[in-house]
């Protein structure tokens, strides 16, 4: 061991201070996430929201988001999950609803223990949830309403064995291979299923 090991994310209530060598500068790290995380419409802080939404729904939120994993999730049943999401509207200014396409290619998984990039490209998720935030109206949208939401779950190997474009997936495309999308309510119950099915193909 040599120091250097990776750090560890650890939540935080917020309450911490901003300080200079210990003396508080009346500020707090709440305010902080205020100024930096509270446009939740961007495409950013959006695809933040959706996996603490999936990880709500799995039972992994406890914890603090890890941001260099090779996927985004753990389920507590041991399902590697990874989380894309889509809107139809943005934070900018729109001459149309955004086409909604979820990129999915396979990648070079970087190891955050060793520092080392693996040699092929390859998924290594069990399951693919797509979060799709419904609302079409930028008068309207709300992405803390649950009711805005909904989620299409696969298994891995099915995108793996997919004969068209490895690098997308189009709502459409999407819609065949998943079927119709859950709430936020049933969305445990599909990961699960889907997580099966990958482990028969395993």
């Amino acid at each position: 061991m040599n120091g250097l090991e990776p750090i560890q994310a650890r939540p935080r209530s917020g309450d911490e201070p901003l300080h200079d060598r210990g003396r508080s500068l009346g500020v707090t790290l709440a305010d902080f996430w205020r100024w930096s995380a509270s446009d939740l419409v961007s495409n950013a802080m959006r695809g933040v929201l959706a996996e603490w939404l999936v990880a709500l729904a799995v039972g992994c939120a406890a914890g603090a988001r890890q941001e260099w994993t090779a996927y985004d999730l753990q389920s507590p049943e041991g399902a590697r999950i990874e989380v894309k999401s889509a809107a139809y509207v943005q934070s900018w200014a729109q001459k149309k609803l955004s086409d909604i396409i979820f990129r999915v290619p396979k990648t070079r998984p970087w190891d955050p223990l060793t520092n080392q990039t693996a040699a092929e490209p390859r998924r290594l998720a069990d399951v693919h949830v797509f979060c799709l935030l419904t609302c079409q109206d930028k008068s309207a949208v709300d992405p803390l309403d649950l009711a805005q939401w909904r989620f299409f779950v696969l298994p891995t190997k099915t995108l793996d064995q997919r004969q068209r474009s490895q690098h997308s997936i189009t709502l459409p495309s999407l819609r065949k291979l998943a079927g119709e999308p859950v709430a936020h309510g049933e969305l445990a119950a599909r990961i699960s299923h889907a997580f099966a099915q990958q482990r028969q193909a395993d």
